[in-house]
């Protein structure tokens, strides 16, 4: 089959506000014996692309394609045949026409070529590669955060701050799965009424009510016994008001900006658990990636993991700017996506 010499792309050549993202032309990829070629059908939008873009976490290369996060099809397995004939390899059941999700950074282009033992994951028939994009960064780190993170059992109190976002609305599934109460923060009405129907017990608006003084009521006294938080720097110094004797506050994100450096002393008071984890050092290895992407699309499949999506945006500069300022302003639930082709 012969391919283009160049690719469309959406990136940026240096670091910046929404205003460096630019449509870029780039070679076709240079495909290793080891890689799988993928032509892209969808990409994500994620608070770690703003990050990148922005400087906040130092970018790779340049220029950048924006997205850490794609779907589409396998066009090309790859031409080590002592690789394909591992059992390895077969077990994670790639073939060429299969749909996969992919989350590399600068992803958003064309055509992508990826290491087979990257962070790449084989959809099935049942789940489409919108769905299979729109689920795999936010579902992954949803699912090893009640897994890993904090093992959220029966009975637990769990505290998700800006619930309604794409992350929350699955912590918030998984979590009430599991038995435990779930409580959420967020800005509005409607948002709560969404985290509701995504599993939420009670949900606070935090623009109006004390967050603190509710979860003390909510919790009579005892605090939670997790506090999943993506805000960051706003919501951090009030989580160890809430959190409960030999809780856990998993600190994940940066929405509102990076939490300053803590004195471990701040975790004498009540014995409490801090981390800050990243899904890459959860889904690792081979058999870990295996596992988070055969659960993920197993829920998803199933029904028992919904995925809301908020909106598509097109595959251009303007709109992938609009999809991050959308993003990080605080106008969406669920998740944003960029039409990169045609299903």
């Amino acid at each position: 089959m012969s391919y283009p010499a160049t690719v469309r792309s959406v990136g940026i050549n240096k670091i910046g506000g929404v205003e460096a993202i630019e449509d870029l032309t780039l070679p076709f990829p240079k495909r290793k014996p080891n890689e799988l070629l993928v032509k892209v059908e969808w990409g994500g939008v994620n608070f770690i692309d703003t990050y990148l873009r922005s400087g906040l976490y130092p970018a790779p290369f340049l220029p950048l394609p924006m997205t850490r996060e794609a779907s589409g099809v396998i066009v090309e397995l790859p031409s080590d045949e002592a690789l394909l004939q591992s059992e390895e390899f077969k077990l994670r059941g790639f073939k060429r026409g299969g749909k996969v999700a992919v989350g590399n950074t600068g992803s958003l282009k064309e055509y992508i070529s990826v290491p087979w033992d990257s962070y790449v994951y084989p959809v099935p028939d049942a789940v489409s590669t919108r769905v299979a994009v729109a689920a795999l960064l936010q579902g992954m780190t949803a699912i090893a955060q009640v897994t890993e993170s904090y093992n959220v059992q029966k009975g637990d109190l769990v505290l998700i701050h800006t619930i309604a976002g794409g992350v929350g609305l699955l912590l918030a599934q998984l979590c009430k799965a599991r038995g435990a109460t779930v409580i959420g923060t967020t800005s509005t009405p409607e948002k709560a009424e969404l985290a509701t129907v995504h599993g939420a017990d009670h949900v606070i608006l935090y623009k109006s009510e004390d967050v603190v003084q509710r979860v003390n009521e909510l919790t009579r006294g005892l605090g939670p016994h997790v506090i999943y938080d993506g805000v960051g720097k706003d919501t951090f110094d009030a989580d160890f008001k809430m959190i409960r004797r030999k809780g856990t506050i998993v600190s994940f994100g940066n929405a509102s900006g990076a939490v300053p450096p803590v004195p471990l002393f701040k975790l004498t008071e009540k014995n409490v658990k801090l981390l800050r984890p990243t899904v890459d050092k959860y889904v690792f290895t081979v058999d870990e990636k295996n596992f988070y992407g055969t659960e993920l699309y197993r829920l998803v499949a199933s029904g028992e993991l919904k995925i809301n999506i908020h909106g598509e945006y097109p595959f251009t500069a303007d709109g992938v700017q609009r999809a991050q300022l959308d993003l990080v302003e605080g106008k969406t639930t669920g998740k944003l996506l960029i039409k990169v082709s045609n299903e």
